[in-house]
C-alpha cells in the first residue's frame, strides 16, 4: 500500500473530557494528546470508554465537561463540515448506504470539500480510484456496498477516509474483520500518513508494533499513558484486563510482544 497525499497534520488534544448519559458515567476526566504525524492508540476492556472517547474526539457525541482540541480550537465551535474537513472516521460498521456502490460510497469523502450542488470531477475520481487501490480494493469497485464481507467493507471505509485528505484520522477497530495480510496493510498505511491518527485497538501487539504512544482506559479512566514498552507491562495487564502474561521484546520489531498465559 502507497500514502496518499492529506493535509498538514493537526495536534489533538483532549482536556479532562467526561461523557455521561442516562446518570452513567462513561468517562471520567481523560486527557489525551496526539503531536501532529503521531499515530497514538487507545487500549483497554470491553466496556472502558475507548468508542465514548473516539466519538467525543469526532464528534459524533459532545463531552458532558471538559472539550477537544483540534490545533488549538475547540472542536464544539466547528460546523460539522467543518470539523470533517479536519477529521476523517473510520467507524467500526457504516450503516446508511442505502444500495449504493463501493465507489460511490468512497466517493462520499470527497463530500466536506464541496459545496451541496457541486458534482464530484475528473480529480476527485481519480483520488477515489488511487483510495481503492491504496487498500487492495480495486476490484470491489462496483459492488454494492452493503453486500460485502466484514473486512472488505471494512477495507471500503479506510479508502473513504482517506480521499477525505484528512489532518486527523481517527479509527474504531480499524482491523476488525480483517485477515492478517490486511491488518498488518491496514495499520502500516495509518502509521506511514501524514496525518495524526488515533486508533481504538484490541489487539495489545498489534497496538505495540504500531503505534508510537498508548492510552490505557479502565472504567472511564486514562490509567496509563506512553510508549508501549513503559505501558505495556505484565502488572498493569494483570490489574485492568485480570490476565496473566508474559512480555518480551519482538527480536525483529523491537517491540513489545504479549504471550497470554493461561
Amino acid at each position: 500500500m502507497t500514502a496518499p497525499v492529506t493535509s498538514a497534520p493537526l495536534e489533538l488534544r483532549a482536556e479532562a473530557v467526561r461523557y455521561e448519559v442516562d446518570g452513567n458515567t462513561l468517562l471520567r476526566g481523560i486527557d489525551l494528546t496526539a503531536r501532529p504525524g503521531e499515530t497514538v492508540g487507545v487500549v483497554g476492556p470491553n466496556g472502558s470508554g475507548k468508542t465514548t472517547l473516539l466519538r467525543c474526539v469526532y464528534g459524533t457525541l459532545r463531552p458532558t465537561a471538559g472539550r477537544v482540541l483540534l490545533d488549538g480550537v475547540d472542536a464544539a465551535t466547528l460546523g460539522v463540515k467543518e470539523r470533517a474537513r479536519r477529521v476523517a472516521v473510520v467507524p467500526q460498521d457504516a450503516s446508511g448506504t442505502f444500495g449504493l456502490t463501493v465507489r460511490e460510497v468512497v466517493a462520499m469523502g470527497r463530500g466536506p470539500h464541496k459545496r451541496f450542488w457541486e458534482q464530484d470531477g475528473p480529480a476527485d475520481a481519480r483520488r477515489v480510484t488511487a483510495a481503492l487501490a491504496t487498500v487492495g480494493a480495486e476490484a470491489l469497485a462496483a459492488r454494492r456496498f452493503d453486500e460485502l464481507s466484514g473486512g472488505e467493507r471494512q477495507r471500503a471505509l479506510v479508502a473513504r477516509a482517506l480521499v477525505q485528505d484528512p489532518a486527523l484520522l481517527a479509527l474504531d477497530e480499524p482491523t476488525n474483520h480483517l485477515d492478517i495480510r490486511y491488518q498488518l496493510d491496514v495499520l502500516r498505511l495509518v502509521r506511514d500518513l501524514p496525518a495524526t491518527a488515533l486508533l481504538v485497538l484490541h489487539d495489545l501487539n498489534l497496538a505495540a508494533s504500531f503505534c508510537d504512544r498508548l492510552y490505557v482506559l479502565d472504567a472511564g479512566r486514562a490509567v496509563a499513558s506512553g510508549p508501549p514498552g513503559e505501558v505495556l507491562t505484565e502488572e498493569l495487564l494483570a490489574e485492568v484486563y485480570g490476565v496473566r502474561t508474559r512480555i518480551q521484546v519482538h527480536p525483529t520489531t523491537g517491540a513489545p510482544h504479549i504471550v497470554y498465559l493461561p
